[in-house]
C-alpha cells in the first residue's frame, strides 16, 4: 500500500503541482476549504476532503500512520492592499492552518514521519547585500514576523515526536500562477524593467525545483528544521529583469520608481517588492540536493518555453 501524504492548500500553484508530482508514487490526500471545487482544480487520482483550514476536523484520521502532512495553506499575500483586517487575515490563515496540524498530529496514536510548514525568506526581513543562510536569525517586519509565529507554532511536533521542516520559499517562478506572469506582461509592450533602484536582491526558485525540493525534504529522514527553498544564485532586481527582457527578446530599459510602488500598493511594496534577501539554500546544498535549474537564464528558458519539468 502507497504512503499517504496530506497536502493542504493544495489548490494553490505550488500545492497543485506538488499534488501532480507525488500522486504516482503516494496516496495523495487534498485538504480544501471548497473539496468540489478543489477536485475540479487538482484532477483525478487524489482524493480531496473538505476543511476550515482552521481546526483539527473530519480529516484528523488521515494524519494516522501517514508518511507527511505538507501545509501549504495561507492566505495570498499579493491578492490586495495590506490594510489592517488583511493583514490580521494573513496572520490568522497560517497560525490557524499551523495548529490544526498540531493538533491533528498530537492527536494520532501512530504519528506521521515528517511534517513540512510552509513558510518563505521573509522570515529574515530585508537585509541588503548580506548573504542569508538558514543560520541568518530572523529579520524585521510584517512578513518577518509572520514568519515567525507559523514556524514557532509549527515546531511543536517536535514535542510529539515528528521530524519538522521549515520550507522557507523565495520567489516561486512558472509559467502560470506565481508572481512571474505579471512579471512578464509589461514586456509584452515594450516596457519591461525593473522595480526601485533595482539593487535589492531577488531570491528564486523554479517551481520545478520547489517541488523537488519539498520531496527531498519530505523523504530525506536526516533532514530537520529550516531549509531555504531558493536557488544556489541569487541576482539582483535589475539582473532578474534584464535576463528575463532576453529570454523574451524585449528590452528591459524602464523602472518604476519606490515612491509609485508605495503609493498604488502601500506597506506590501516595501516588504514584497523593494525588499532585499540574499537569501542561499545552504542547507539543501550541504544535503547534497541538485538544482535542476541552478541559473536563471536556463530557468526562465524552459519556463517561457514551456519546457520546465522533471528531467529525471
Amino acid at each position: 500500500m502507497a504512503k499517504r501524504v496530506i497536502i493542504s492548500g493544495a489548490t494553490g500553484f505550488i500545492g497543485r503541482a506538488l499534488c501532480r508530482a507525488l500522486q504516482r508514487d503516494y496516496e495523495v490526500i487534498a485538504l480544501s476549504r471548497d473539496a468540489r471545487r478543489a477536485a475540479g482544480t487538482i484532477g483525478e487520482g487524489i482524493r480531496v476532503m473538505e476543511w476550515d483550514a482552521r481546526t483539527a476536523g473530519g480529516w484528523t484520521r488521515e494524519v494516522e500512520g501517514a508518511h507527511a502532512v505538507i501545509n501549504l495553506a495561507g492566505e495570498n499575500l499579493a491578492d490586495g492592499r495590506w490594510t489592517q483586517s488583511k493583514r490580521a487575515s494573513i496572520v490568522q490563515s497560517r497560525t490557524n492552518s499551523a495548529s490544526a496540524v498540531v493538533d491533528a498530529v498530537d492527536g494520532a496514536k501512530t504519528r506521521p514521519a515528517v511534517v513540512i510548514q510552509a513558510s518563505a525568506v521573509g522570515f529574515y526581513g530585508s537585509r541588503g547585500d548580506e548573504v542569508l543562510a538558514e543560520d541568518a536569525g530572523i529579520g524585521g517586519g510584517f512578513l518577518a514576523d509572520v514568519c515567525r509565529r507559523t514556524e514557532s507554532m509549527a515546531t511543536r511536533v517536535e514535542r510529539a515526536g515528528v521530524r519538522y521542516v521549515a520550507a522557507r520559499s523565495g520567489l516561486v517562478l512558472a509559467r502560470e500562477g506565481g508572481a512571474l506572469p505579471r512579471l512578464v506582461m509589461p514586456y509584452r509592450f515594450y516596457l519591461g524593467g525593473w522595480l526601485g533602484h533595482g539593487r535589492q536582491w531577488f531570491p528564486w526558485i523554479s517551481l520545478v525545483d520547489e517541488i523537488r525540493a519539498l520531496r527531498f525534504l519530505m523523504e530525506d529522514a536526516r533532514l530537520t528544521g529550516a531549509f531555504n527553498l531558493t536557488s544556489p544564485n541569487p541576482v539582483t532586481m535589475k539582473e532578474f529583469s534584464r535576463t528575463l527582457g532576453q529570454v523574451l527578446e524585449r528590452p528591459a530599459w524602464t523602472m518604476v520608481p519606490a515612491f509609485a510602488l508605495r503609493l498604488v500598493l502601500g506597506p506590501m511594496a516595501d516588504e514584497a517588492l523593494l525588499t532585499s534577501q540574499k537569501a542561499i539554500p545552504k542547507r539543501l546544498v550541504e544535503g547534497h540536493f541538485r538544482f535542476q535549474y541552478p541559473q536563471l537564464r536556463t530557468a526562465l528558458e524552459a519556463i517561457i518555453q514551456g519546457e520546465d519539468h522533471e528531467s529525471g
